[in-house]
């Protein structure tokens, strides 16, 4: 991964005094930046869901009800991963470190997935580097999508745009069976390589054997149903996460109004890192309650990106001193409703397929509305 070197600009003095504008506010409320007691019935709630609905699907009798417990379950899990891993790998979830740690490595390695891997990328890579080709483990490498203007421009980059859905749609099959499992032959479809302890090889390989074994292979030797019934449902358990997995954060870096800035020859960034962060994300219906509980924060993706540690089930009061600290200095805040920002990742990939030097759209703030 390539160290790169920020600038100092106005997105430092805006940082810091958003830092202590935070940090005045859990003070003066006398409160924990971390998981509250909201975020622990939470955790008590999403992992109650994730065993009772598998207890359901596992026990089924009708056919129907089989197929609608192991999709609920499936979506359980998939929340489990938004409101419970994503905060745990950031030690927000709870005040201890050692409960993080195993509800970090808890609910993501029981998903098939190697929680080592993707925390040490995401916190050390994505966070640092955002949308920085050759840096930010997130960028994809793949010919079949051109999403960087450093990437080739092929004749069929310019379908991008139809054909993304139907291959957002083997997303979580892809990171499943090939994503983590091609790294061991230091393969990456990403930007940047990743090297594998041999003690979390055994890990990954381990639990993805666990995965199949409890969400094939068990309901197909307990139930009465056809094997092809058994497979059926999970592929299309995969696709409704892939889905949703991307309709939430595909459209927070990859839209036509964010950066992906480019560093000079000795790895230099005209800007900082706090303005890199305001660039590369895009928001949308930041004061939903609803969506902040149901998604885990991922839709105040910016303000997540500033402050890491910062429990998800703070963001609703903390959202009023972000927006007034980035109008102060300057800093526009990308926020939009939902529908805009899947339109505008849309229109990314229609610009970024069919032209060679695809250029950023100015964001006009008076044209949308938080409310």
């Amino acid at each position: 991964m390539k160290k790169l070197t920020f600038s100092k600009d106005e997105g430092t003095q805006f940082y810091a005094e958003l830092q202590e504008s935070v940090n005045q506010y859990f003070t003066e409320n006398k409160i924990s930046r971390k998981g509250s007691k909201l975020m622990s019935f939470k955790i008590f709630l999403y992992f109650s869901l994730d065993i009772i609905f598998y207890l359901l699907m596992i026990t089924s009798e009708n056919l129907y009800f089989f197929y609608g417990f192991y999709l609920l379950m499936g979506l359980s899990i998939l929340l489990t991963a938004f409101n419970i891993s994503h905060d745990a790998v950031h030690g927000v979830a709870v005040k201890s470190k050692l409960w993080n740690k195993i509800l970090f490595e808890l609910s993501f390695n029981l998903q098939g997935n190697n929680a080592y891997v993707w925390g040490k990328n995401h916190n050390e890579s994505h966070h640092f580097y955002t949308n920085i080709e050759g840096s930010d483990i997130d960028v994809l490498n793949n010919p079949l999508f051109r999403m960087t203007n450093t990437q080739s421009l092929k004749w069929f980059h310019r379908f991008q745009w139809l054909y993304a859905p139907f291959l957002y749609l083997l997303y979580s099959l892809n990171w499943f069976f090939f994503r983590e499992t091609l790294m061991l032959f230091n393969y990456s479809s990403r930007t940047i390589k990743i090297e594998i302890p041999p003690f979390e090889v055994v890990k990954l390989v381990f639990f993805k054997l666990i995965y199949i074994g409890y969400m094939i292979v068990l309901p197909i030797y307990l139930l009465p149903f056809d094997w092809w019934n058994i497979l059926l449902v999970f592929l299309l358990n995969h696709f409704m996460v892939s889905i949703l997995f991307v309709g939430v954060l595909g459209v927070s870096h990859l839209s036509d109004h964010v950066a992906h800035p480019v560093p000079d020859k000795d790895g230099n960034l005209n800007l900082s890192w706090p303005k890199l962060q305001m660039s590369t994300s895009v928001d949308y219906n930041t004061d939903s309650v609803f969506l902040n509980w149901t998604l885990g924060g991922f839709n105040a993706h910016a303000l997540h990106h500033l402050l890491p540690n910062v429990c998800h089930v703070h963001y609703l009061k903390i959202l009023p001193i972000f927006r007034e600290t980035a109008a102060k200095y300057g800093m526009t805040y990308m926020e939009m409703p939902y529908f805009e920002s899947v339109s505008s990742h849309f229109r990314f990939l229609k610009g970024m397929g069919n032209r060679v030097n695809f250029k950023p759209i100015n964001y006009e703030r008076q044209a949308y509305s938080h409310t």
